[in-house]
């Protein structure tokens, strides 16, 4: 059946070019994950170089908000928030499992080595992920582990109903699946794939969090372990295809987690944070104040803004300093950040101080500001 031209989008938005996945193309797009007439036959399906309409403006917003929440801006807004916040336990021990999930995601990704989505018919509105693979979705698999793992930490460490919970878990998973085919980057099959595979992870691996966060926090030799293991991770997913941002992303993702375990370690040592005795189990909110509410929001404008300066200074540092070191012209960064021996030193070494100030530098600052 063939859909009447006044229910196609309004908003003109050229589709990209297949070969075409510059991140600058990708902030510039937006329509309908899969056109509304993809039904129709070949002669009637658009081509490349088209454009595409979004008149549907409630439901286009709300699949680029359900697809922020598996980026970069989301995860580095989040995790924060809940280690300067709420609870840092919960934000270590949700970290972890991040980590662990979007790893073996990424790298069965380059394993498996299945395309993205033929375009057309699937109009993409989202190139800057279109040079990795698709199967399994880590969105998917992102979206699902963080909201069923946010209610397995908290519920019966913290007071409230068990249904707000189960509403969370489909509404956040459904929301953050579904935006992956409405954006074009993703199968049905990919979605429902990256949903088993999470699932079968966390069933597997959940019971060994408060081992894992333990042992980052109280051994003596935890940092030196945790920085070995997530290199030596970081080194072999680089080995398993040639560059594509997977790459670029498991190596943030891994300096992102050791940079925290590591910074977790030494606010532990210092008595800086402290988790709450067992005795005092379940934990209740305090009554939200504007106290209350102008010092979280003072702890997030103070945090951020220092995280983004440690970011910034280490990307300016790492990339020039490993081109050096490896002999590798500087003159393109892109292009020179596709040498293993420049990416996974700039993408580890400057996420892993990232994570490392949002666990220790950013909580020192606020011990010392008298804010904690």
């Amino acid at each position: 059946s063939k859909l009447a031209p006044g229910s196609w989008p309004q908003v003109n938005v050229p589709l990209r070019e297949s070969g075409d996945t510059s991140p600058q193309g990708a902030r510039a797009e937006g329509g309908l994950g899969r056109h509304p007439a993809s039904r129709q036959t070949s002669a009637e399906t658009p081509a490349e170089g088209q454009l595409a309409r979004v008149s549907n403006w409630p439901l286009y917003y709300l699949f680029c908000f359900g697809a922020e929440l598996g980026n970069e801006l989301f995860y580095i807004l989040f995790f924060p928030f809940w280690i300067w916040n709420l609870d840092p336990l919960v934000g270590r021990r949700l970290v972890v499992i991040w980590v662990l999930v979007m790893y073996l995601g990424q790298c069965t990704k380059d394993i498996i080595r299945w395309p993205r989505p033929a375009s057309p018919p699937v109009v993409k509105l989202e190139v800057f992920y279109n040079s990795e693979y698709s199967m399994p979705s880590t969105h998917a698999m992102s979206g699902t582990a963080i909201p069923i793992s946010m209610v397995l930490l908290t519920y019966g460490r913290w007071q409230y109903p068990l249904i707000y919970g189960l509403i969370l878990i489909p509404c956040w998973c459904s929301l953050v699946c579904l935006s992956r085919i409405y954006m074009g980057m993703h199968s049905i099959l990919d979605i429902i794939a990256g949903f088993l595979y999470t699932i079968l992870i966390l069933a597997v691996f959940y019971p060994f969090v408060d081992l894992i966060d333990n042992f980052n926090q109280t051994h003596k030799y935890a940092p030196l372990i945790i920085i070995g293991l997530h290199l030596a991770l970081g080194i072999f997913s680089f080995t398993l295809d040639t560059w594509s941002t997977s790459r670029g992303d498991t190596a943030e993702i891994l300096g992102s987690g050791a940079g925290i375990a590591c910074g977790s370690h030494v606010t532990y040592k210092m008595g800086l944070v402290l988790d709450p005795s067992l005795d005092t189990l379940p934990l209740s909110g305090p009554p939200v104040t504007m106290t209350l509410f102008g010092k979280a929001i003072l702890r997030i404008l103070i945090g951020m803004v220092f995280v983004l300066v440690v970011r910034n200074i280490m990307k300016k540092i790492t990339i020039p300093l490993a081109c050096k070191i490896s002999n590798i012209p500087c003159d393109d960064i892109r292009k020179a950040r596709q040498h293993m021996e420049v990416e996974l030193p700039y993408r580890y070494i400057t996420y892993g101080m990232v994570g490392f100030s949002i666990t220790f530098f950013v909580p020192y600052i606020f011990f010392f500001i008298g804010i904690s």
